[in-house]
């Protein structure tokens, strides 16, 4: 079990150590990456509480970076898997925790890789998932992870404000869609919190939000899905999101194959054709999938 004990303030980077480094490793942010690297001690700590980390937790965080988020989250937890693209980033984490906190050096891997594409991890599995994620990618990452690493039950995730609404964003909202839906096949998804864009270097255009995330249990899974597969279900969302201003009978006819074919499937699913895709919780697209392939009675499929 981790001995969960606080780094205190003077261990965590700041915006002159974080700089610091950048120079001493020739280190320009690359927009290209995304890389807005958070460079104030407390919000890291406040991620870190939220994240609720218990002793035996195993984190899987994205982006490290520089490491400010890294640091508290080896205090906190039993071991940190970073996975970071930048190479140079990448060989330097394990330098700077051994240097600011080596009692915690015993407790990182360092993974080399796009989150985006990543495979076997060393270790045991990760429990949870805390990540800084780049704006541009920040969706495909976690659809990504959800569906690779099952062994994540939970995780907070900080993303662009307006990433974090459409992430967590119920049916029927301005700002539900294709984020919303594909996620919640796997997760319950709410806002967490917001964070000012004065806590990161270079400073963004826009401020982030925070997401939590619980993945379903084996029983709220089967009730979300049905007899549905996660493909099927995403083109099913896909095509309904491609013209979220037409009704379902219109919006899916190019994925069944023609208006009538798209109402015939609808209505064997039980879903109003006359609907709109925002209208439709994950459930609904389910049913939806399971339907165009004759997955059943759709009356017998639980969409509690």
């Amino acid at each position: 079990m981790a001995n969960l004990t606080p780094l205190p303030a003077a261990k965590l980077l700041g915006p002159t150590e974080i700089r610091e480094l950048a120079a001493r490793l020739g280190i320009q942010p690359a927009k290209r990456l995304g890389q807005n690297f958070v460079v104030d001690g407390g919000t890291v700590s406040r991620i870190t509480a939220m994240a609720a980390l218990q002793p035996d937790d195993v984190v899987l965080e994205v982006g490290p970076g520089f490491g400010s988020l890294t640091l508290p989250l080896l205090a906190a937890a039993r071991r940190v898997i970073a996975v970071e693209v930048d190479r140079a980033l990448a060989a330097e984490l394990p330098i700077t925790v051994a240097a600011r906190a080596p009692q915690l050096a015993g407790r990182l891997d360092v993974v080399t890789a796009d989150a985006a594409r990543l495979g076997q991890l060393p270790g045991e599995p990760p429990t949870v998932l805390v990540a800084n994620l780049p704006y541009n990618v920040s969706v495909p990452v976690v659809l990504h992870l959800m569906a690779t690493v099952p062994s994540l039950g939970r995780g907070l995730v900080m993303v662009q404000s307006e990433v974090a609404d459409r992430m967590s964003a119920p049916p029927g909202s301005r700002t539900y869609g294709v984020p919303s839906a594909k996620l919640a096949w796997y997760a319950t998804a709410r806002r967490a919190g917001s964070v000012g864009r004065a806590v990161f270097w270079p400073v963004p255009r826009v401020d982030s939000g925070l997401v939590s995330l619980v993945r379903h249990s084996p029983a709220e899974a089967a009730a979300v899905r049905g007899t549905a597969v996660r493909e099927e279900t995403f083109a099913v969302i896909d095509a309904a999101f491609s013209q979220r201003r037409k009704t379902l009978r219109s919006a899916l006819s190019a994925w069944a194959g023609s208006p009538a074919a798209a109402e015939a499937v609808l209505r064997a699913a039980g879903v109003d054709p006359s609907l709109r895709g925002e209208a439709l919780a994950v459930t609904d697209f389910a049913r939806i999938a399971a339907a165009s392939r004759g997955g059943g009675d759709p009356d017998t499929i639980n969409t509690s």
